[in-house]
């Protein structure tokens, strides 16, 4: 048999180095590709990654600022809350049923509705690492919720809205949801500024989760705002507005106290109203801020629009002859006739409005024409948004001059055909108070920002009128107030200036014969206002419909009690100087200046830092100085005119060394007296 060749085992060993080497080849090449991939292309995300795993971003939520009124008491403030969390990996882990935890947590919560339950064990059933099962909890639920000694669920501080007053300018402050954002009212309108801006705290764990560093930027507290708004006169209108309103058995009603020198909203209430501390079991129409929001044609309120149309444009003057007989106009086949088909006859201008005449009012809107008619609707703030300070304030609606046929246009004298908020007719009043000008009305007074406080100054929006117009048209209110369908809203003591409205309300496109929209609104003391007032009632049911018998009593008592807190002086038979002899040889009594009075600066804090000692009220006008009384509650006695020069008791006694202070005042200072910063100016 013939040998068999030797394989040639270097040949086999070559083969399959080179194979080996071929397979290393190409495994590195691969791996280097891959590399290359993941830090070249791949490089920012995987980043990404291995920072949210190595590091946790969380968020610390901002203090919201103080909402105050403009005597610096608390409205609305921030506090440290416990809201309950779940972690449902952990519960599932553990073996737990979602809805025996949930039927656990419900118990303890007391509240849950069946939605609430659902929704929970919908979180509940999935894996999620957080899932927040209520957010502001009370302590007592608190106890209870961790007397369950549940794995997985546990609490965490959120900073929750508080209201201290409750229901007191609730619709005006609004309200903050869950989040601690502002979704009504004031709360809306300046939740940028209130807010502030979140902190943001930075952890970094390693590969168990453990906590090994700790970066944190701190959460910056949001400005405090100042309103206008006096919480006292806030509750006077609230507590009279919901007794009008109950009283007369109406659906709702509005209420505004302004100060027409400045614009500055005093006081705005509504009713229903409801508690913004718990805004989510309210009523959506409580909620509601009528006197912004709600639209209602005016009545007679208007007429004072036509009369200032027609004097500011000389077309007629306050004794210019309107013969209103036989008490009805007609315009084809509409006839317009008066409230209980009077026949005033013939009447001047005055007399027109006195009586409320619809077609003496029909006459001098149709003097004035439709184009003119229609400017001075808008001149008077009709048809646009009044303030920046109200988010959601109607415009109202004003029919163009363009579609004003004869009758529209004696609708709109009338005060129908045209749809007012009670804020826009309060500033139309207000018109007439300051003598001329329309002013923006606000409800912020400043911005606070740590020390830094920046008022928010007068704004002008234009001028109306005239000031002898003005003057005219406050003769004529008052006249309503003494001799026609105002007489309710008499306050003893001073001179009033207003208006009274009663409007049919439109249901189904049609006028109804038994739902009325009644107001009243004015000035007083009517030639030097401080307050400008609107009370405007739906609906009353149990008395009679009209603005003079529902809203001029509410205005009145409103009115009464602003005027007493404010010790504003009676305009009506005051209280005469008396003259006293000299028996010293000074001609005159020093006066003390006003920049060498540092009483002025205690009066302002003496109602509200509870002084037990009478301050020096030497320098101040009369005005000025019953005022600073009447915060305090003591009584003043004035003897002589001019400023004060001596007091008795004298400053610094205290309060309880008699119920009445007696003031002597002189007109002549010795040398020039500079104005103080805290003296109004009458308009």
């Amino acid at each position: 048999m013939a040998d068999q060749p030797t394989p040639d085992w270097r040949t086999t060993l070559k083969r399959r180095l080179a194979m080996t080497a071929a397979v290393v080849f190409v495994w590195s090449c691969a791996i280097e590709a891959r590399l290359v991939y993941l830090q070249v292309f791949e490089r920012a995300d995987l980043a990404s990654r291995a920072e949210r795993q190595q590091s946790s971003e969380l968020e610390s939520p901002a203090k919201r600022g103080e909402i105050l009124d403009r005597n610096g008491h608390i409205l609305a403030y921030s506090v440290d809350a416990d809201s309950v969390y779940g972690v449902p990996a952990e519960l599932l882990d553990a073996g737990r049923d979602p809805g025996d935890v949930v039927a656990a947590l419900c118990g303890a919560l007391e509240d849950c509705t069946a939605d609430d339950r659902r929704k929970l064990i919908e979180r509940f059933s999935k894996r999620r690492a957080y899932a927040v099962i209520r957010h502001f909890i009370s302590p007592e639920q608190v106890k209870r919720i961790a007397a369950l000694e549940l794995e997985g669920v546990g609490f965490f501080k959120e900073n929750h809205r508080y209201y201290p007053n409750k229901q007191l300018a609730a619709s005006v402050l609004g309200y903050t949801g869950s989040d601690n954002t502002g979704l009504a009212g004031i709360e809306s309108t300046y939740d940028s500024l209130i807010k502030g801006e979140k902190g943001k705290v930075l952890v970094q764990v390693d590969a168990h989760k453990r906590a090994f560093g700790r970066v944190e930027k701190p959460a910056t507290a949001g400005a405090t705002l100042e309103l206008t708004i006096d919480e006292y006169l806030q509750h006077v209108a609230e507590k009279e507005l919901q007794a009008g309103v109950e009283w007369a058995g109406a659906e709702s009603g509005s209420a505004i106290v302004m100060d027409p020198a400045s614009g500055e909203i005093l006081a705005m209430a509504n009713y229903p109203t409801f508690n913004p501390n718990s805004y989510n079991v309210a009523k959506e129409n409580d909620r509601r801020n009528r006197a912004i929001q709600d639209l209602y044609e005016p009545g007679s309120t208007f007429k004072i629009v036509t009369a200032g149309a027609a004097l500011q444009e000389k077309l007629l003057t306050p004794d210019s002859i309107i013969d209103t007989s036989p008490g009805v106009i007609r315009f084809g086949t509409r006839v317009i006739d008066e409230d209980k088909h009077h026949n005033y006859g013939v009447q001047t201008l005055k007399g027109v409005i006195v009586h409320s005449s619809n077609v003496g009012a029909v006459k001098i809107g149709l003097k004035v024409g439709a184009d003119r008619m229609s400017r001075y609707v808008r001149r008077f703030g009709f048809g646009r948004q009044e303030s920046p300070d109200f988010r959601g304030e109607s415009p109202g609606i004003v029919t163009p001059a363009s579609r004003l046929t004869d009758s529209a246009l004696a609708s709109v004298a009338m005060g129908y055909q045209v749809a007012v908020t009670p804020l826009q007719m309060v500033t139309a009043a207000s018109v007439v108070a300051n003598g001329g000008e329309l002013l923006v009305p606000r409800i912020v007074r400043a911005v606070i920002r740590g020390q830094r406080r920046l008022p928010v100054p007068r704004q002008v929006a234009g001028r109306v009128i005239g000031p002898s117009v003005a003057a005219e048209l406050t003769d004529i209110m008052e006249a309503v107030v003494t001799d026609g369908t105002g007489t309710k809203s008499q306050v003893d003591g001073y001179t009033v200036a207003g208006k009274t409205g009663t409007a049919h309300k439109v249901e189904n496109r049609r006028y109804s014969d038994v739902d009325y929209n009644v107001s009243f609104v004015g000035f007083l003391p009517s030639r030097q206002p401080e307050f400008a007032i609107i009370v405007m009632v739906d609906s009353p049911h149990k008395v009679a419909p009209y603005g003079g018998s529902v809203a001029a009593p509410i205005w009145q008592k409103i009115a009464s009690a602003a005027l007493r807190y404010r010790a504003v002086p009676p305009t009506i038979n005051p209280q005469p100087p008396i003259l006293l002899a000299r028996h010293d040889d000074s001609s005159e009594t020093p006066v003390a200046m006003a920049d060498d009075r540092p009483a002025v600066v205690t009066l302002a804090s003496a109602a509200t830092s509870g002084t037990s000692v009478f301050p020096d009220l030497a320098g101040l006008s009369a005005r000025d100085a019953l005022r600073a009384l009447g915060k305090l509650g003591v009584t003043g006695r004035l003897r002589g005119s001019g400023l004060v020069v001596q007091q008795e008791p004298a400053a610094g006694s205290p309060l309880d060394s008699g119920d009445a202070v007696t003031l002597w005042l002189q007109r002549q200072p010795i040398r020039p007296s500079t104005s103080s910063a805290a003296d109004k100016t009458a308009p």
